[in-house]
Protein backbone atom coordinates (compact mmCIF):
# COMPACT_ATOMS: atom_id res chain seq x y z
CA UNK A 1 0.00 0.00 0.00
CA UNK A 2 1.40 3.12 -1.27
CA UNK A 3 1.73 5.64 1.91
CA UNK A 4 0.57 9.44 1.42
CA UNK A 5 3.16 11.68 1.70
CA UNK A 6 1.51 14.58 2.77
CA UNK A 7 -0.40 14.61 6.56
CA UNK A 8 -3.75 13.55 6.69
CA UNK A 9 -4.17 17.37 8.00
CA UNK A 10 -3.12 18.84 4.70
CA UNK A 11 -4.31 15.52 2.66
CA UNK A 12 -7.65 17.35 2.65
CA UNK A 13 -7.03 21.10 1.97
CA UNK A 14 -7.79 22.71 -1.35
CA UNK A 15 -6.32 26.26 -0.98
CA UNK A 16 -7.94 26.73 -4.46
CA UNK A 17 -11.49 25.93 -3.54
CA UNK A 18 -14.16 29.04 -2.46
CA UNK A 19 -15.24 29.53 1.06
CA UNK A 20 -18.79 28.80 1.97
CA UNK A 21 -18.98 30.73 5.67
CA UNK A 22 -17.67 33.98 4.25
CA UNK A 23 -16.79 37.07 6.91
CA UNK A 24 -19.38 39.81 6.18
CA UNK A 25 -21.88 37.00 6.49
CA UNK A 26 -20.64 36.31 10.12
CA UNK A 27 -20.78 40.63 10.50
CA UNK A 28 -23.86 40.70 8.82
CA UNK A 29 -24.97 38.81 11.91
CA UNK A 30 -23.16 40.28 14.44
CA UNK A 31 -24.50 43.71 13.52
CA UNK A 32 -28.07 42.28 13.70
CA UNK A 33 -27.53 40.62 17.22
CA UNK A 34 -26.32 43.35 18.94
CA UNK A 35 -28.01 46.21 17.02
CA UNK A 36 -24.62 48.11 15.60
CA UNK A 37 -24.75 50.72 12.95
CA UNK A 38 -23.48 50.60 9.56
CA UNK A 39 -20.28 51.57 9.02
CA UNK A 40 -16.62 50.90 8.17
CA UNK A 41 -13.16 50.63 9.61
CA UNK A 42 -10.33 53.43 9.05
CA UNK A 43 -8.48 52.89 5.81
CA UNK A 44 -5.51 51.31 7.56
CA UNK A 45 -5.61 48.78 10.44
CA UNK A 46 -3.53 47.15 13.30
CA UNK A 47 -2.98 44.06 15.30
CA UNK A 48 -1.05 44.57 18.47
CA UNK A 49 -0.94 40.93 19.44
CA UNK A 50 1.20 41.49 22.90
CA UNK A 51 -2.03 44.57 23.38
CA UNK A 52 0.71 47.14 24.80
CA UNK A 53 -0.37 49.67 22.09
CA UNK A 54 -4.15 49.46 22.98
CA UNK A 55 -3.53 49.82 26.75
CA UNK A 56 -1.41 52.88 26.22
CA UNK A 57 -3.78 54.19 23.84
CA UNK A 58 -6.88 53.79 26.17
CA UNK A 59 -5.42 54.66 29.02
CA UNK A 60 -4.54 57.97 27.64
CA UNK A 61 -7.67 58.61 26.17
CA UNK A 62 -6.23 58.53 22.73
CA UNK A 63 -8.22 55.97 21.10
CA UNK A 64 -12.33 55.36 21.42
CA UNK A 65 -14.35 52.57 20.00
CA UNK A 66 -15.31 51.99 16.74
CA UNK A 67 -19.37 51.93 17.03
CA UNK A 68 -19.63 49.81 13.75
CA UNK A 69 -16.88 46.98 14.42
CA UNK A 70 -19.47 43.64 14.79
CA UNK A 71 -16.87 41.04 15.31
CA UNK A 72 -18.06 38.66 18.36
CA UNK A 73 -14.43 37.92 20.07
CA UNK A 74 -12.78 41.67 19.99
CA UNK A 75 -12.97 45.04 20.53
CA UNK A 76 -11.12 47.89 17.36
CA UNK A 77 -10.85 50.90 18.97
CA UNK A 78 -9.91 54.42 16.14
CA UNK A 79 -7.18 56.53 17.21
CA UNK A 80 -5.30 59.09 15.02
CA UNK A 81 -1.13 59.20 15.16
CA UNK A 82 1.08 61.33 13.49
CA UNK A 83 -1.95 62.63 11.33
CA UNK A 84 -2.89 58.90 10.48
CA UNK A 85 -6.09 57.34 10.88
CA UNK A 86 -5.84 53.72 12.04
CA UNK A 87 -7.87 51.02 13.72
CA UNK A 88 -6.06 48.52 16.03
CA UNK A 89 -6.85 45.74 17.40
CA UNK A 90 -4.78 44.06 20.46
CA UNK A 91 -4.44 40.63 21.93
CA UNK A 92 -5.19 38.83 19.25
CA UNK A 93 -2.68 36.33 19.60
CA UNK A 94 -1.48 33.35 17.15
CA UNK A 95 -1.75 32.43 13.34
CA UNK A 96 -5.78 31.64 13.42
CA UNK A 97 -7.17 34.43 15.72
CA UNK A 98 -4.59 37.10 13.53
CA UNK A 99 -6.49 35.77 10.02
CA UNK A 100 -9.48 35.70 11.32
CA UNK A 101 -9.26 39.27 12.52
CA UNK A 102 -7.93 40.46 9.46
CA UNK A 103 -10.98 38.54 7.32
CA UNK A 104 -13.03 40.66 9.36
CA UNK A 105 -10.98 43.62 8.84
CA UNK A 106 -10.91 43.79 5.38
CA UNK A 107 -14.57 43.23 4.72
CA UNK A 108 -15.54 45.70 7.11
CA UNK A 109 -13.83 48.64 4.59
CA UNK A 110 -9.78 48.16 5.50
CA UNK A 111 -7.54 48.97 2.82
CA UNK A 112 -3.99 48.14 4.44
CA UNK A 113 -2.86 46.27 7.42
CA UNK A 114 0.21 46.26 9.68
CA UNK A 115 0.76 43.72 12.16
CA UNK A 116 3.33 44.39 15.34
CA UNK A 117 4.13 41.46 16.63
CA UNK A 118 6.94 40.31 19.54
CA UNK A 119 9.00 37.76 18.70
CA UNK A 120 12.25 36.15 20.10
CA UNK A 121 16.07 36.06 19.04
CA UNK A 122 17.00 33.62 16.80
CA UNK A 123 20.12 35.22 14.80
CA UNK A 124 21.87 37.80 16.97
CA UNK A 125 21.83 40.88 14.98
CA UNK A 126 21.93 42.92 17.39
CA UNK A 127 20.99 43.56 21.30
CA UNK A 128 16.95 43.39 21.60
CA UNK A 129 14.90 45.97 21.64
CA UNK A 130 15.03 46.34 17.67
CA UNK A 131 12.02 45.89 14.50
CA UNK A 132 12.35 43.54 11.83
CA UNK A 133 10.26 43.89 8.53
CA UNK A 134 9.41 40.51 7.88
CA UNK A 135 9.74 39.54 3.92
CA UNK A 136 9.43 36.23 4.57
CA UNK A 137 8.28 33.85 7.54
CA UNK A 138 8.64 30.21 7.68
CA UNK A 139 5.49 28.41 7.55
CA UNK A 140 5.22 26.00 10.77
CA UNK A 141 1.50 27.10 11.36
CA UNK A 142 -1.38 25.16 10.09
CA UNK A 143 -3.39 28.04 9.15
CA UNK A 144 -1.72 29.35 6.34
CA UNK A 145 -2.34 25.79 4.45
CA UNK A 146 -5.94 26.56 4.64
CA UNK A 147 -4.73 29.58 2.27
CA UNK A 148 -1.76 28.61 0.46
CA UNK A 149 -0.71 25.45 -1.47
CA UNK A 150 2.84 24.00 0.78
CA UNK A 151 5.74 25.52 0.57
CA UNK A 152 8.51 26.36 3.12
CA UNK A 153 8.10 30.03 3.42
CA UNK A 154 5.02 32.68 3.07
CA UNK A 155 6.08 36.13 1.62
CA UNK A 156 4.84 40.37 1.87
CA UNK A 157 3.87 41.35 -1.28
CA UNK A 158 7.20 42.16 -3.48
CA UNK A 159 5.37 45.65 -3.95
CA UNK A 160 5.03 46.62 -0.70
CA UNK A 161 8.87 45.50 0.10
CA UNK A 162 9.84 47.71 -2.86
CA UNK A 163 7.51 50.52 -1.33
CA UNK A 164 8.98 50.28 1.96
CA UNK A 165 12.70 50.65 1.46
CA UNK A 166 14.05 53.86 3.16
CA UNK A 167 10.94 54.02 4.96
CA UNK A 168 12.56 53.75 8.04
CA UNK A 169 15.88 56.12 8.10
CA UNK A 170 14.38 57.69 11.01
CA UNK A 171 13.50 54.86 13.12
CA UNK A 172 13.29 55.53 16.96
CA UNK A 173 15.10 51.74 17.15
CA UNK A 174 16.70 49.82 14.22
CA UNK A 175 14.29 48.17 11.64
CA UNK A 176 16.04 45.57 10.44
CA UNK A 177 15.22 42.99 7.35
CA UNK A 178 14.28 39.52 6.47
CA UNK A 179 12.71 36.26 7.25
CA UNK A 180 10.74 35.04 10.89
CA UNK A 181 9.98 31.70 11.99
CA UNK A 182 5.86 31.33 12.33
CA UNK A 183 4.72 28.93 15.30
CA UNK A 184 1.95 27.48 16.15
CA UNK A 185 3.60 26.89 19.80
CA UNK A 186 6.10 29.01 21.74
CA UNK A 187 6.81 26.44 24.64
CA UNK A 188 8.05 24.21 21.74
CA UNK A 189 10.56 26.01 20.87
CA UNK A 190 13.19 22.93 20.76
CA UNK A 191 17.41 23.34 20.48
CA UNK A 192 16.99 21.47 16.88
CA UNK A 193 14.29 23.54 15.67
CA UNK A 194 16.49 27.00 16.67
CA UNK A 195 19.11 25.59 15.02
CA UNK A 196 17.90 25.09 12.18
CA UNK A 197 16.01 28.59 11.85
CA UNK A 198 19.79 29.69 12.84
CA UNK A 199 21.24 27.89 10.37
CA UNK A 200 18.57 29.60 7.38
CA UNK A 201 19.11 32.68 8.40
CA UNK A 202 15.81 33.39 10.17
CA UNK A 203 16.13 36.44 12.86
CA UNK A 204 13.20 35.82 15.11
CA UNK A 205 10.46 33.25 15.99
CA UNK A 206 6.64 34.76 16.02
CA UNK A 207 3.20 33.38 15.67
CA UNK A 208 1.56 35.41 13.35
CA UNK A 209 3.71 36.04 9.76
CA UNK A 210 3.45 33.48 7.68
CA UNK A 211 -0.40 32.97 7.78
CA UNK A 212 -1.07 36.60 7.77
CA UNK A 213 1.23 36.90 4.48
CA UNK A 214 -0.90 33.63 3.26
CA UNK A 215 -4.39 35.37 3.56
CA UNK A 216 -2.53 38.47 1.98
CA UNK A 217 -1.61 36.67 -1.45
CA UNK A 218 -4.59 34.61 -1.64
CA UNK A 219 -7.37 37.45 -0.70
CA UNK A 220 -4.55 39.97 -2.33
CA UNK A 221 -5.00 42.24 0.14
CA UNK A 222 -1.86 43.91 1.24
CA UNK A 223 -0.60 43.13 4.91
CA UNK A 224 2.65 44.00 6.32
CA UNK A 225 4.29 42.16 9.62
CA UNK A 226 6.74 43.28 12.07
CA UNK A 227 8.51 41.55 14.55
CA UNK A 228 9.88 43.79 17.27
CA UNK A 229 12.47 41.50 18.89
CA UNK A 230 11.83 41.75 22.91
CA UNK A 231 13.49 38.96 23.94
CA UNK A 232 15.80 35.78 23.81
CA UNK A 233 13.22 33.54 24.86
CA UNK A 234 13.17 33.83 28.34
CA UNK A 235 17.08 31.98 28.36
CA UNK A 236 18.58 34.45 30.37
CA UNK A 237 17.05 36.80 33.68
CA UNK A 238 16.20 40.49 32.85
CA UNK A 239 14.56 39.39 29.34
CA UNK A 240 10.91 40.59 27.33
CA UNK A 241 12.45 44.51 27.96
CA UNK A 242 10.35 46.41 25.39
CA UNK A 243 11.82 49.78 26.52
CA UNK A 244 9.43 52.83 27.25
CA UNK A 245 6.02 52.47 27.59
CA UNK A 246 6.41 48.60 26.97
CA UNK A 247 7.91 49.77 23.54
CA UNK A 248 4.61 50.89 22.40
CA UNK A 249 5.95 54.56 21.17
CA UNK A 250 8.04 53.51 18.91
CA UNK A 251 6.33 50.86 17.62
CA UNK A 252 3.30 53.06 16.91
CA UNK A 253 6.11 55.48 15.03
CA UNK A 254 6.80 52.90 12.50
CA UNK A 255 4.25 51.82 11.97
CA UNK A 256 2.96 55.23 11.10
CA UNK A 257 6.11 54.95 9.24
CA UNK A 258 4.99 52.21 6.79
CA UNK A 259 1.68 53.82 6.99
CA UNK A 260 3.16 56.82 5.21
CA UNK A 261 4.79 55.32 2.89
CA UNK A 262 1.85 53.28 1.49
CA UNK A 263 -0.34 56.28 1.51
CA UNK A 264 2.39 58.20 -0.28
CA UNK A 265 2.78 55.37 -2.90
CA UNK A 266 0.70 52.81 -2.18
CA UNK A 267 -3.21 52.79 -2.50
Amino acid sequence: MRKNPLPPILSRKNPDEPSVFEPRNLLREARRQHSLPDGRVPDICVLDPDGDMVRNLTASGAATPNPSWACYHTRLYDFTFEGIEFGIVGCAVGAPFAVLVAEEMFASGCRLLISMTSSGQIVAVREPPYFVLIERALRDEGTSYHYLAPSEYCAMGEGLGVMLEGAFADSPEPVERGATWTTDAPFRETASAIAHGRDAGVLAVEMEAAALYAFSCAREKPVICFAHVTNQMGVIEGDFEKGEAMGGDDALTVIAMAARAWLVNGP
